[in-house]
C-alpha cells in the first residue's frame, strides 16, 4: 500500500505559487487578478506566478503549450521557496498533461496544490502516482470574487492553514455563472 503524503500547512510569509495548466489567465480581467492578489497578500502570502500562466496557443485555444505547462508545474514543485500551488483557472485540456509529468519530482517535493473543476484530473492523479494529498478547493481566480467568497475564504484558511480538525458544513449560498467575465 502507498504511503500517504500530507504536505505541510501554510503560513504567513508562505509563497503560493500561481500556474496554469489548464486554461490561461488571459481568461481572468486585469481587476479580478488584482483582487486575487491582494486576498492572497492580505493573508500573509507572498504571490509569484509561472512562467507561461498569460500565454496562449491562439485566441481559439486559451493556454500555453503541453510542455510550457508542464514546465511551470514542475517549477513550481521544485522551487524550495514555493510553499502552495494554487492553479489559475479550470478549463477542458488538464489531461494533456498526464503523460509528461515527472510523478517522482512531486513526491521528493511535496506541497500543497489547489484548484478544482479540470484540475481535478490533475490533482487525483498525482494522489494515485505519489501519494500527496491534494486539495479540491479555490483556483486563484475564485480569490478575485467580489461577491460571494466569505465561506470559500473562511474553508482555505481552515483547511490549508491551521492545524485544528476541520467539520465542513453546507454553505448557505452558491452560483454557477461566469462571475470571471463580469463581477457584477
Amino acid at each position: 500500500m502507498k504511503s500517504v503524503i500530507i504536505p505541510d500547512k501554510l503560513n504567513k510569509g508562505d509563497e503560493i505559487r500561481v500556474i496554469a495548466p489548464s486554461q490561461s489567465m488571459c481568461l481572468l480581467s486585469e481587476e479580478t487578478i488584482a483582487i486575487a492578489k491582494q486576498r492572497l497578500e492580505a493573508l500573509g502570502f507572498r504571490v509569484t506566478f509561472g512562467k507561461h500562466v498569460f500565454q496562449q496557443i491562439d485566441e481559439n485555444y486559451a493556454c500555453a503549450s503541453i510542455a510550457e505547462r508542464v514546465a511551470d508545474l514542475h517549477d513550481a514543485f521544485a522551487d524550495p521557496n514555493v510553499k502552495g500551488i494554487l492553479t489559475a483557472i479550470g478549463g477542458f485540456n488538464i489531461n494533456q498533461l498526464l503523460n509528461d509529468i515527472d510523478f517522482e519530482l512531486i513526491k521528493r517535493n511535496p506541497k500543497i496544490i489547489c484548484g478544482f473543476s479540470d484540475i481535478t484530473a490533475l490533482l487525483n492523479a498525482i494522489y494515485a502516482k505519489t501519494g500527496l494529498i491534494t486539495y479540491y478547493g479555490p483556483h486563484f481566480s475564485s480569490f478575485g470574487m467580489k461577491h460571494g467568497f466569505d465561506y470559500t475564504l473562511a474553508y482555505f484558511k481552515r483547511m490549508l492553514m491551521e492545524r485544528e480538525p476541520v467539520t465542513v458544513t453546507d454553505s448557505e449560498q452558491w452560483s454557477d455563472d461566469s462571475w470571471y467575465i463580469h463581477q457584477e
